[in-house]
């Protein structure tokens, strides 16, 4: 399915969010946020105000992974609660499932935060008084759920993160990636629609780090979730990523899948910040594959659209003499051969000189 047929789970228009002595005054002008943006932000500059989002547009697609990325104070964090109404955006529209979430009462809030959206942070958040069966039931307690009930849909979430035989352990008692299972086990409890992940990793040492983005892409292989994850670190939203939104104060400057990101930055800031990304880790088999008329070689090997070229590197130099890209149904999709892979690597070679 193209980009431009899959469904929407989220809109998110002309959002801004605007910080200081008048703001929520400045937020009723009439046109100022519907101009040049330029403007708009010098004018609010001029006046004492920090615009901390100026004017994003996106949508995330249903079963995404949407990884929004920057530097520290690019406004990725106020962002993403801006789109879950943690804080009160002072313009646009965040359409989810075509409701629009900045004109929900309170009481419409609460039962989507509760029901359909998942929320986890880079601190873990977890009751220190309540033991791991506890935390992760937790919501569903909120909700009114009877114990039995919610005791057995947490018990499955704890299988699912992989932490059975710790039901009864506490917080304290625990590593800093079993607690982030736990924080991931229980915004799943309630079986949300939209999950928002704000630098969820950060705080775990590396090697943890990388096991736990390899859980949380098991877990996405296994749920399809609509996913707005945050992130300020490269190599994450590259490795995590199906499209990528970069940030730079304030402002969302480029969008795209990360291979169409590493390939054709949108200006030198961006090429800055991909420049050590290898071509190999993010162009798929999909964009190097050559369309074909009928079947390919028995001979090929079978890969999905999505294997990186450095798979198919690696498929190769164990005895691998080319490759057939087939959908699910096993169909052929395309054909790739030695060639191409390695004209991957030259490109690669060229750009880091």
């Amino acid at each position: 399915m193209s980009e431009a047929a899959q469904p929407v789970k989220v809109s998110c228009r002309n959002l801004w969010k605007v910080y200081g002595p008048r703001a929520d005054r400045l937020s009723r002008s009439d046109g100022l946020f519907e101009g040049d943006r330029s403007a708009a932000c010098e004018k609010l500059r001029s006046s004492g105000h920090i615009p901390a989002v100026i004017g994003a547009n996106f949508v995330v697609h249903t079963g995404e992974i949407f990884v929004i990325m920057g530097l520290s104070g690019s406004g990725k964090s106020t962002l993403v609660r801006c789109l879950s109404r943690l804080i009160e955006p002072s313009c646009g529209q965040v359409l989810l499932d075509r409701e629009d979430l900045l004109v929900a009462n309170p009481h419409r809030l609460i039962e989507l935060r509760r029901r359909e959206m998942g929320m986890v942070f880079q601190h873990f958040g977890l009751l220190p008084h309540l033991n791991v069966l506890d935390n992760v039931a937790f919501p569903l307690r909120v909700q009114g759920q009877p114990a039995q009930e919610r005791y057995s849909r947490a018990r499955e979430m704890i299988s699912l993160v992989g932490l059975e035989g710790r039901e009864t352990a506490f917080p304290s008692q625990l590593s800093g990636g079993q607690q982030q299972r736990v924080g991931l086990a229980r915004s799943l409890a309630v079986g949300p629609a939209l999950w928002f992940l704000d630098e969820p990793f950060s705080a775990l040492d590396p090697l943890i780090r990388r096991q736990m983005q390899d859980e949380f892409l098991r877990l996405q292989r296994m749920l399809n979730k609509t996913i707005i994850f945050i992130t300020h670190d490269m190599q994450e939203a590259f490795r995590l990523a199906d499209r990528i939104a970069i940030m730079r104060q304030g402002e969302i400057i480029q969008i795209g899948r990360p291979a169409d990101i590493v390939r054709e930055p949108a200006d030198d800031y961006v090429a800055r910040f991909v420049e050590d990304i290898p071509l190999v880790r993010v162009m798929l088999a999909r964009d190097i594959m050559q369309p074909v008329n009928g079947g390919v070689g028995s001979a090929d090997e079978a890969v999905e659209p999505n294997v990186t070229v450095e798979d198919l590197l690696a498929r190769l130099a164990g005895g691998s003499r080319g490759f057939r890209v087939v959908d699910g149904g096993g169909d052929a999709l395309g054909a790739i051969d030695p060639a191409a892979v390695l004209s991957i690597v030259a490109r690669d070679r060229q750009r880091r000189r």
